[in-house]
């Protein structure tokens, strides 16, 4: 794929490579938070802006030379906010993490209330869960799902927030298979006198494509990694009002970081282009498509989806009632060639590193071309996988049927292996 200096200055390094373009070549892969980049954002994102420093932002740098990095930069913010429609947009963040954090730093100080998702209910670390920072130096407390429905109960949530009078509430999910509310959120924080942020790390390329209500009119700020959904580098990006601009950009430089990733805004610019166009809303449109055929089909061989089904791109699952656990389930997946992730489940008696939970999606499938029509045969071999969960002959059977299947869908960023 690329020029032959890695082979040459370090074969080790391109060997590993080479394994990695054949697993995600030959795999299903269905973990919501992964992607293929196109052959252009791994250009971008491996180019010389790697080389250059540049604390600081556009115009107001501490370092000479930025008569590209600056332009790049302001090309970057400019797509980010035509996308989203967004007042302000940083795209300096290191990942997801990171930008949450700095609007943290930007609206509290320490110990301030903060209200998010439970991790166990589908939440991310970032939302105020105990062994993160943002739950170690804030007072956090938790809303989750219903255990019977799965779903987010709106009028718990405000029971919540009027109790306990955060200072910020987080909306947004990395476990949670349906639509939220965003507009219910924003009236719960301003009845609270709570700032609201929404987090929209894994839906992003959704809202981008017009297959999901967009949340930037109704929050604060609102947070999103540019790769899982939105097939970018592995960057961030923080939008938010005007008024919050001089905040969030403070917080971010020089409050938690110091020069920016210019190979990752490279790489964020691109994909930017890339998710304004026809093509790309296309594509997020099949990717709801994609999952609700999936989990329809994946219901019908027993399977038990947590809220019984998926309004967007991933499938949550508890596997229990077909005798196995998440783990041992992903593992025995993994080897014939379906790769996904265990996950708990709302209510799980089970801990974190062993749940009861499988968590899939279907951006990476359609991102090679797979449709609706292809997911039964998809849940055909998550069914037979669970039915011959420790039958590693039959694994390896299904691996190589799965080989086969994939090698009629390219890889964006991937030529097909040779022996493929």
């Amino acid at each position: 794929m690329f020029d032959p200096h890695l082979d040459q200055a370090d074969p080790e390094v391109a060997a590993l490579r080479a394994a990695e373009e054949r697993r995600e070549f030959e795999k299903i892969r269905l973990i919501p938070s992964e992607n293929y980049a196109s052959r252009a954002v791994l250009e971008a994102t491996g180019s010389v802006f790697t080389n250059k420093y540049s604390e600081g932002y556009a115009g107001k740098r501490y370092y000479e030379g930025q008569q590209n990095v600056d332009p790049l930069e302001r090309l970057a913010i400019e797509r980010a906010r035509s996308l989203f429609g967004a007042d302000h947009a940083n795209v300096q963040p290191y990942s997801g993490s990171p930008a949450n954090l700095a609007v943290y730093f930007a609206l509290l100080k320490p110990g301030d209330t903060v209200m998010g998702m439970a991790l166990p209910h589908g939440g991310h670390l970032t939302h105020g869960w105990s062994v993160s920072i943002t739950g170690a130096f804030f007072r956090s407390v938790q809303y989750g799902v219903g255990i019977d429905s799965g779903l987010i109960d709106y009028d718990q949530v405000r029971e919540l927030a009027l109790r306990e009078h955060p200072k910020l509430i987080i909306a947004g999910a990395t476990a949670y298979p349906r639509i939220i509310d965003f507009e219910a959120f924003r009236r719960i924080a301003d009845e609270a006198g709570a700032h609201l942020l929404v987090d929209m790390a894994h839906i992003a390329g959704l809202v981008a494509g017009g297959a999901h209500p967009t949340p930037v009119p109704h929050a604060h700020v609102v947070s999103t990694t540019t790769h899982k959904s939105l097939r970018g580098p592995r960057g961030a990006m923080l939008l938010c009002k005007e008024e919050m601009a001089k905040a969030i950009d403070k917080a971010v430089f020089p409050g938690l970081q110091g020069g920016p990733h210019n190979h990752t805004t490279a790489g964020i610019a691109v994909a930017l282009k890339e998710a304004a166009t026809p093509e790309f809303a296309a594509y997020a449109h099949q990717i709801v498509k994609n999952a609700r055929a999936l989990a329809e089909a994946l219901a019908g061989h027993g399977f038990k989806l947590i809220s019984g089904g998926t309004d967007n791109h991933l499938i949550l699952m508890d596997v229990t009632p077909r005798g196995m656990t998440g783990k041992a389930y992903a593992r025995a997946l993994d080897r014939a060639g379906l790769e996904c992730n265990y996950n708990t489940v709302p209510g799980d008696p089970r801990k974190p590193f062993d749940p009861s939970g499988l968590r899939l999606g279907t951006p990476s499938v359609t991102t090679r071309g797979m449709t609706e029509a292809d997911m039964p045969r998809i849940a055909g071999w998550f069914n037979r996988v669970a039915e011959h969960v420790a039958d590693e002959a039959e694994l390896d059977r299904i691996a190589g049927e799965v080989r086969e299947f994939c090698a009629g869908f390219p890889c964006p960023g991937i030529q097909r292996p040779a022996t493929a």
